[in-house]
């Protein structure tokens, strides 16, 4: 019962959060955040590296459907679930006193709905139950949308209703696949919404390719990708920098992890029918992402949007069916969520010390915030693919994958190298050297403080993570790598990428 232990504790820590005294709301949050990371830890300890799905539950729900209360692991929910266990402590201490700034809804609201969200989310990547996934995916937007829409800045309201706008409309599609799948195995005598059930169904080809549209545009919005991918720069504009690690670094994930759990596992022959459009997408994901992010002003509206480009690798590496672009898509998730976190929050550290997210009224931070500026560089510089850093091993796998697939994929997919750097690298010119804020009495403002040690104790881990990484994937690798076999081995492809 370990997984619904783990499901159980940041639930309950979000309905004690919301109802002690308000000056309780922050450690009960963050106590109950830091046993769900200890959960998540035991859950780790207990999986065999060797893959398949693991730490099964399965319970009869609604037994005249189907459904049941099925839960299980296997190397990408894994990972997936200590991401969201490891960010999730981080970002409430980060958003110890932003929460309780004027205008937002209080700590104890951020902490009780963060908690809410995290539940939410961990049940998502242990759902093997189709109808269930359905269910908890959908419940993730109601936190969501109550920390997009309850805490950050001006125009928050809007973006929350943007961002639930485009989600629901995305899960009411997928929900006629859902139920596509039910009638698909009712046809078959067993009805069920099981994995395991419906992976052992022969699903006809026209069937698969109506099956496939519904999951992809659900799971192309939650990830996001080009052109349903407009609610993502303006929610990470508007919301705290804590909620944007949430949405991105966690809540996002969902899309990729539900295109390789759902249209690879269950749609085989249909994923490789939607190929060639889905990497056309993935191209101009990537591409546009970061040409649309060299333009931007606002710094957390940038950093939003170079995660589009970075979501584009991620379906680029999914979609080029091989095992190396399938492990460097699944490793690319992992990175990209410790990567993007660090740099979010150290753009909220110099947001509320500057008073502004405007990148052109900064400038010459470093001058007086060596250490903010330093957490800041390596932030942009693993965003940017820099060797030693985590995110160039998976960079790298996919790029490889994808010129195995085809030299003009490869051609386009290295371009978003060369904009990455001169995104990451501007942006810290514009930021933090020159004059500016970070000059003590120019235009009469103060210097910028430097950061203190609660805040280097709550990014020193996402930079350890960064370095340890880049420079050792193996124990990541080694999770991902069984994952990857089994993947291909449902599409019928071989670890080279060749037929079986």
């Amino acid at each position: 019962m370990i997984l619904t232990i783990l499901i159980l504790l940041p639930l309950v820590g979000a309905v004690v959060t919301a109802v002690v005294p308000g000056a309780l709301a922050r450690l009960v949050g963050l106590g109950f955040a830091a046993a769900t990371l200890v959960a998540g830890v035991v859950v780790a300890t207990q999986y065999d590296a060797g893959g398949g799905m693991q730490l099964t539950e399965t319970h009869t729900w609604i037994e005249s459907l189907g459904v049941h209360y099925a839960l299980g692991v296997d190397g990408l929910g894994l990972l997936m679930i200590l991401l969201t266990v490891v960010l999730v402590p981080i970002v409430l201490l980060a958003g110890w006193r932003e929460s309780d700034e004027p205008g937002n809804s209080g700590a104890r609201a951020f902490f009780a709905w963060t908690l809410a969200l995290e539940a939410m989310s961990l049940a998502v990547f242990a759902a093997t139950d189709v109808l269930l996934f359905y269910v908890v995916f959908e419940a993730t937007l109601i936190p969501a949308y109550f920390l997009i829409g309850g805490f950050g800045r001006a125009g928050r309201g809007r973006a929350a209703t943007k961002f639930l706008i485009y989600q629901l409309a995305g899960g009411l599609i997928m929900l006629a696949s859902v139920i596509g799948l039910y009638v698909v195995s009712a046809n078959a005598g067993n009805p069920s919404f099981l994995l395991s059930d419906l992976a052992a169904i022969d699903i006809d080809e026209t069937t698969q390719r109506w099956l496939f549209v519904g999951f992809f545009i659900a799971f192309a919005i939650k990830a996001p990708m080009f052109p349903v991918h407009t609610w993502l720069a303006d929610t990470t504009e508007k919301a705290t920098t804590g909620t944007s690690v949430l949405l991105v670094c966690v809540l996002d994930k969902i899309g990729t992890f539900g295109m390789l759990r759902f249209c690879l596992g269950l749609l085989p022959d249909a994923s490789q029918w939607a190929t060639p459009v889905v990497v056309a997408l993935a191209l101009v994901s990537i591409i546009y992402g970061a040409l649309v992010a060299i333009g931007q002003d606002d710094v957390l509206r940038l950093i939003g949007l170079t995660s589009l480009s970075h979501f584009g690798f991620i379906v680029l590496g999914i979609f080029v069916f091989s095992s190396t672009g399938g492990a460097g898509a699944i490793l690319y998730m992992v990175n990209h969520g410790i990567a993007t976190a660090l740099m979010f929050l150290v753009a909220g550290f110099l947001i509320r010390r500057t008073g502004t997210a405007s990148i052109r009224q900064m400038g010459g931070v470093e001058r007086t915030a060596p250490v903010l500026a330093g957490f800041f560089l390596v932030a942009g510089l693993a965003a940017a693919g820099l060797p030693g850093l985590s995110p160039f091993v998976s960079e790298m796998l996919v790029i490889i994958a994808a010129f195995d697939h085809h030299w003009l994929v490869g051609s386009v997919a290295v371009l978003a190298i060369v904009l990455a750097a001169f995104y990451a690298l501007w942006m810290y010119e514009r930021t933090m050297t020159g004059g500016g804020r970070g000059a003590a009495g120019r235009e009469g403002l103060a210097p910028v403080a430097d950061l203190d040690r609660r805040e280097v104790g709550i990014l020193a881990p996402l930079l350890l993570a960064l370095v340890l990484f880049g420079f050792y994937p193996m124990p990541l690798l080694d999770v991902i790598n069984p994952v990857v076999h089994d993947t291909l081995a449902e599409v019928g492809i071989g670890q080279e990428g060749g037929p079986q």
